[in-house]
């Protein structure tokens, strides 16, 4: 009898697991649980890994460290440093007046839309709040917030439970594991905190007058912005074989290190009133953060903090171009005093302005993002729908700026048929056509993606006010010749060949929706087979009498039932739905 009732007891647990699957599957397959793959995928992988996080660490001489106060000290002396270390920079010696003006109270919709602005499924600071406990109370809890903010804005004074952050150190996956600079500090705040943030963040852009050229973490504008007015800059100096230099210049760690009164300076220069001020330097007074790691979690000193949101508008990333080798040199030379004497240390990157080492880092990014998830992709019960999309997000990132060759776009569907081919468990040997690969994960080719993306960004350029940079760009004209022989692609060139192929004119571009509609190269909707659809009608009557010979084991004392269910896998793991006539031989 107790053998009997065991194996009913695995039975009812095996239905429970297939069951949990069978919804994780299915979740997986909707828009929204694209995220869960993502994290499902990391943590199988931690899963795989025998050591998940790196005990010890090397001090600055090179020499391990393997107990853990040695640890905890270098980690403690090493964020320390990141943190906290300001470079020299030149006093101010002129002040600037305070602005002392009313400030009013937070409003409800105020608090409703940092709310939603803020992401799900984040980790947790120390006081284990997430945001969605907020989003679940709805209008309730945007009361309470709004109650406490304006607390918090009357004292000046933000709770102390807030001063505490938890720091990650995250392993870059370059150089040695057991070097500590080879770690990137993560903080986990209060999730209340950062909302806030929000709130104060959002009254701060009202006032601050931010610069024409700036594109980062500004509404309405985005790097692909300066991205594409760059290339199109270069574009047209090329076609008229005028030099043009460019210099590339980066701030080291300008997020750890902005001098703090060069931000107070800042906010009083532009009219922010002194409340404001203090609200601010409030969030970086006493604040404690502990290091977690693997064997120790150590306190750090006070006011370490990173990246609020208004710190985020310092440009860390500078492009100074010029006919002259000379101008633009001296024009660094104004960019580097300026910023040197203000605390901040520049470094430089060149580049040439060509497209081929960015499509090679699209390709290398694709595939980076591809093996993050290759664990779960390889899955035979993942829908080939999913396995066929999660890496194209990264592949066709900032190519819809770039004039592409035929052979760089030969060489993204490469790739892209290399990763469908792995993740449905095929090879090259098995002679199965490009096509037919496409039809089952229900994708397009990459090359029209790519077109589309390119088609939907000119149409959002032709759009833009006329004074835009990108509209200012293409319609500029430089004094001089095409060099000869055979031309070079140009972007415009490529764009008239796009709406060739799809019959639209520059004219259409005024109608967004109609421009969309026109451009649209939609995946392939899957269309189920009706040996499958017998299939799930043939599971459901399945189910069905599974449940009544339950039901009749609890009412006649039918101890166990046993159901076997053999079936034959080929060499494919997953059926594959071709679309159209059956697959020839590869020629």
């Amino acid at each position: 009898m107790r053998i009997v009732r065991g194996k009913r007891v695995k039975r009812e647990v095996s239905k429970a697991k297939q069951k949990a699957y069978e919804e994780l599957y299915t979740r997986l397959d909707t828009r929204e649980g694209e995220k869960d793959l993502y994290r499902l995928a990391r943590q199988r992988d931690r899963d795989g890994k025998d050591v998940q996080q790196v005990r010890v660490i090397k001090d600055r001489d090179g020499r391990v460290l393997t107990s853990e106060k040695s640890v905890q000290r270098r980690w403690k002396e090493y964020f320390e440093e990141l943190m906290n270390e300001e470079n020299e920079r030149e006093k101010r010696v002129e002040g600037v007046n305070s602005v002392e003006q009313k400030v009013d109270k937070i409003r409800k919709d105020e608090v409703r839309k940092a709310l939603k602005r803020m992401k799900s499924g984040k980790a947790v600071g120390p006081d284990d709040i997430p945001v969605e406990v907020w989003k679940c109370l709805g209008e309730a809890a945007v009361e309470f917030l709004t109650s406490l903010f304006n607390r918090v804005l009357e004292s000046e004074r933000m709770p102390e439970e807030w001063r505490r952050n938890v720091l990650v150190p995250i392993f870059k996956n370059k150089g040695d594991v057991q070097i500590y600079s080879n770690y990137r500090g993560i903080k986990l705040m209060s999730h209340t905190m950062k909302l806030w943030e929000r709130v104060v963040e959002a009254r701060l852009r009202k006032v601050v007058e931010i610069c024409e050229r700036q594109y980062g973490f500004m509404p309405r504008k985005s790097t692909i912005d300066a991205i594409f007015a760059l290339r199109i800059l270069m574009e047209k100096y090329r076609d008229g074989q005028r030099e043009l230099h460019c210099v590339f210049v980066d701030l080291e760690k300008a997020y750890d290190r902005v001098p703090r009164e060069e931000l107070w300076y800042c906010m009083r220069k532009s009219g922010v009133s002194e409340k404001y001020v203090r609200v601010v330097q409030d969030m970086y007074e006493r604040s404690r953060t502990v290091v977690r790691c693997a064997v120790v979690m150590d306190q750090l000193s006070e006011d370490v903090r990173q990246e609020s949101p208004w710190t985020m508008m310092f440009a860390d990333d500078i492009v100074i171009c010029s006919e002259s080798r000379e101008q633009v040199e001296e024009n660094l030379e104004r960019w580097r005093f300026a910023l040197e004497r203000r605390g901040m240390k520049v470094n430089r990157i060149q580049s040439n302005g060509e497209c081929g080492k960015e499509v090679k880092k699209r390709v290398q990014a694709g595939w980076n993002g591809w093996r993050k998830v290759s664990g779960v992709l390889c899955d035979r019960k993942i829908s080939a729908r999913i396995k066929g999309k999660v890496y194209r997000t990264v592949v066709v990132y900032g190519l819809e700026t770039v004039s592409l060759r035929k052979r760089q776009e030969s060489e993204l569907e490469v790739a892209e048929l290399k990763m469908l081919r792995f993740s449905l468990g095929m090879t090259r040997l098995d002679r199965i056509r490009n096509e037919y690969i496409r039809g089952t994960a229900h994708v397009v080719c990459l090359g029209d993606k790519v077109r589309e993306s390119r088609l939907r960004w000119f149409g959002h350029v032709q759009r833009r006010e006329s004074e835009y940079i990108g509209r200012r760009m293409l319609d500029m004209e430089l004094p001089g010749r095409r060099q000869r022989g055979r031309p070079k692609r140009r972007y415009m060139d490529v764009i008239n060949e796009d709406m060739k192929l799809v019959g639209a004119s520059v004219e259409d571009a005024e109608d967004r929706d109609r421009w969309r509609e026109m451009i649209r190269c939609g995946d392939p909707l899957r269309e189920k087979p009706e040996e499958e659809e017998e299939e799930e009608e043939e599971e459901e009557e399945e189910e069905e009498e599974e449940e009544e010979e339950d039901t009749a084991a609890q009412k006649f004392g039918i101890t166990c039932i046993f159901q076997l269910d053999f079936s034959y896998g080929g060499k494919l793991h997953q059926p594959i739905h071709l679309v159209g006539d059956a697959p020839g031989s590869m020629g």
